[in-house]
């Protein structure tokens, strides 16, 4: 028996075709690379031009030609080999370099003299305050915490390279902040195991990321000629990441320790609250505002009560303008040009910064962060419109929101999640699932409550 072949017409909805390639993803290309070292390269050149530091300008020499070359080698060569050559070659130009040549001949800003000068009185007469200061590099405008960076360089010295490198400010500065993104980020990890997952999306490596961030002109800079809000930096991510744990005693003992560096962290401990009443109910919130008064009572207490008269004059009055003489914070900022109007402006500038802080505030109580993306934007708004607002402040300063944003987006492996907390849960137990507006609710919902 033969059998006849018989041919139907295949209808377009029938027709097989091949699967498309995937899409490269933005941040796989060399050309957005390439694109973004020469950029870098180009900000980094235009402080030998425009800027009348020293350090900034012999960090600008080095960046610029370590970015350049950054750029050339993911240009020339793609793939994830020559994308980690370049961050190399970056973080060499932009932070190594300069860093050591920095330190080895005894150049830095004046913050960084300021705390080892901290770090010294602290030893000797139990506050790091200079009782009359004449001139402006005599105060000191942080707390007394922060001259506890200071006391490695009044252990060793000045005598040889070792000494210089071991005991300089900017090291401990920037060991302190990268302790604290890595701590932070193992800590997401460990608790990722048991998180609910929605999906991940293909992303840059965490590694890869940080090492950019930190090669990167927003912390490169602040990072080889001053350090000082690294550490702050480093632990205001820290306290966030211990708080999306659900773990109010950590996160307490976090942010009592940042609130001791300077006063601008204390917006920290509103969010950090905030977000521990979503994660893990408003007992720990309350647990967690306890240990911050007790801990930063311990470390702030002390200090003011031997010399309260230089607390209040270096640490609240200098910074905000008001002091005997004026802070060299004078970036052309809303707040500041507001308050060089006179005693009129500076009273506005103080009113607005005084509403945005209400309105950041409110935003936490009706819609509270319920993950570390959510509660890391909106720690970054509050201080980008502190920042601003305030009389008197420096661009420098807005990488402190900069750096919370970038890290918070790259630390956490899952995608967020929002915890839906119903009255009556209790924190430790998996809270029922309540649908919800947007992304997140539950299929077959349809969206609605």
């Amino acid at each position: 028996m033969r059998f006849r072949r018989v041919e139907y017409p295949v209808t377009a909805a029938e027709a097989v075709t091949e699967p498309a390639s995937p899409a490269v993803p933005w941040w796989n290309r060399r050309g957005t690379w390439a694109t973004g070292w020469l950029l870098a390269a180009l900000w980094a050149a235009a402080f030998p031009v425009v800027s009348s530091l020293e350090t900034h300008r012999l960090w600008g020499t080095s960046a610029a030609l370590g970015y350049a070359a950054a750029a050339a080698v993911s240009y020339v060569r793609p793939g994830p080999r020559a994308r980690r050559a370049a961050v190399t070659v970056a973080l060499v130009g932009a932070v190594v370099a300069p860093l050591l040549f920095l330190v080895l001949t005894g150049r830095a800003q004046s913050e960084v003299d300021v705390i080892e000068r901290s770090g010294r009185l602290l030893l000797e007469q139990g506050t790091p305050y200079l009782p009359h200061p004449d001139k402006v590099t005599d105060y000191t405008p942080y707390l007394p915490a922060m001259a506890l960076l200071g006391i490695p360089k009044a252990l060793t010295g000045d005598h040889s390279w070792a000494a210089r490198l071991l005991g300089d400010a900017r090291i401990w500065c920037a060991a302190v902040f990268v302790l604290c993104l890595h701590t932070g980020r193992l800590m997401l990890r460990r608790n990722s195991a048991t998180a609910p997952r929605t999906g991940r999306r293909e992303r840059i490596p965490y590694g890869t990321a940080v090492a950019v961030m930190i090669a990167s002109p927003v912390v490169a800079l602040p990072l080889c000629v001053s350090g000082v809000d690294l550490p702050l930096t480093g632990l205001c991510c820290l306290a966030l990441a211990i708080a999306a744990r659900g773990r109010p005693a950590a996160a307490g003992l976090v942010l009592a320790v940042v609130c001791s560096l300077k006063w601008t962290a204390w917006p920290a401990i509103a969010v950090a609250m905030a977000l521990l009443g979503c994660v893990a109910g408003r007992r720990a919130a309350v647990r967690c505002a306890g240990t911050v008064a007790a801990g930063a009572t311990l470390l702030i207490v002390p200090g003011a009560l031997l010399s309260p008269a230089a607390i209040v004059e270096q640490v609240l009055a200098f910074p905000t303008g008001r002091g005997d003489l004026p802070t060299p914070a004078a970036s052309p900022l809303p707040g500041r040009l507001l308050a060089d109007l006179g005693p009129a402006g500076w009273y506005a500038a103080v009113g607005l910064l005084i509403f945005g802080a209400l309105a950041v505030a409110v935003s936490l109580v009706q819609r509270p962060p319920a993950h570390l993306r959510a509660a890391a934007d909106r720690l970054a708004i509050g201080l980008i419109v502190a920042f601003t607002l305030a009389p008197a402040g420096r661009f420098g300063y807005l990488a402190l929101p900069i750096v919370l944003m970038v890290w918070a987006r790259q630390a956490d492996p899952r995608e967020p999640v929002p915890s839906l907390l119903v009255r009556g849960a209790r924190p430790g137990r998996a809270a029922p699932v309540v649908p919800s507006r947007g992304p997140y609710a539950p299929a077959g919902t349809g969206g609605k409550r």
